[in-house]
């Protein structure tokens, strides 16, 4: 579906897992915003952005207004000391830069009621803690691929949508609503407001993907394999599924395992 909208390891930053196994690159000089001034403009205009860097001990007028915007756009601040800032740029950052976005984020409600209104059977992804951009960018190829129409990721704790995102999602992130929130928790209330059943991926559960009914309104639940679901998302959720395997292994790579899922949502949907 296009953007017609708006026209299983990765690190736990807050959970304190094992350490990093993918360190994203720097971003590309092109995409920085350097400057206070700059920035609040590209926040006034509607710029899409992806994160701000702030020194810590920034202080100034235009501060908590910056502060402001970016809380009321979903985008997260990262309060940082000097040689953070100095390492992005040697311009003269005034304490501020940001990181243009690659993909403009849309309102959970606005893309609900959307789906909705076309007619079609809500489909999500929810992306808890995975921090590796290349399982990111191929869960939204599987998404596009088998019918999905929005992956939700939370504005901390999961890896940035930068080039390499968007270069191993074959373009699909482009093709699919990405919603930011501010708390995974108030999304699935939404969702529930709304009438979409929330399950969640999960090793330890006696119940089998097949045995799901996924033909009705769903969101499902994907986690970072180190850690797996957030256990209050676990709790919030209507369904705990496994996808069955024939060894005793570990598991599935979390976007194989997003595949598998999203397949199998396709086929249920599909057979008559």
């Amino acid at each position: 579906m296009d953007r017609k909208f708006n026209s299983f390891k990765g690190d736990r930053d807050k959970r304190g897992g094992g350490p990093k196994r993918y360190a994203a690159p720097r971003p590309k000089q092109s995409s920085l915003i350097i400057g206070r001034q700059p920035v609040m403009e590209a926040l006034n205009s509607g710029k899409s952005i992806e994160r701000i860097y702030m020194l810590r001990t920034a202080t100034g007028d235009i501060i908590p207004q910056i502060r402001e915007l970016a809380a009321a756009g979903n985008i997260p601040i990262n309060t940082v000391p000097v040689e953070k800032l100095n390492g992005l740029t040697q311009a003269n950052h005034q304490g501020v830069v940001a990181i243009a976005g690659n993909v403009t984020y849309l309102d959970l409600q606005d893309v609900i009621s959307h789906v909705t209104e076309q007619g079609e059977t809500p489909l999500f992804l929810i992306l808890d803690g995975i921090t590796d951009v290349r399982n990111i960018g191929a869960i939204a190829r599987s998404a596009v691929c088998c019918g999905a129409q929005a992956i939700i990721i939370p504005d901390k704790g999961v890896a940035a949508l930068n080039e390499e995102a968007m270069k191993s999602s074959a373009g699909a992130l482009e093709k699919i609503a990405v919603c930011r929130v501010n708390s995974l928790l108030k999304a699935i209330d939404t969702l529930h407001l709304n009438g979409i059943k929330v399950m969640t991926s999960e090793m330890e559960t006696d119940v089998k993907l097949y045995e799901c009914d996924l033909k009705e309104p769903v969101a499902v639940i994907m986690g970072a394999e180190d850690n797996g679901v957030y256990p209050a998302l676990r709790k919030a959720s209507d369904t705990l599924f496994r996808i069955p395997m024939a060894g005793n292994f570990e598991s599935f790579n979390v976007s194989v395992a997003a595949g598998i899922i999203l397949y199998e949502a396709l086929k249920q949907r599909t057979i008559v």
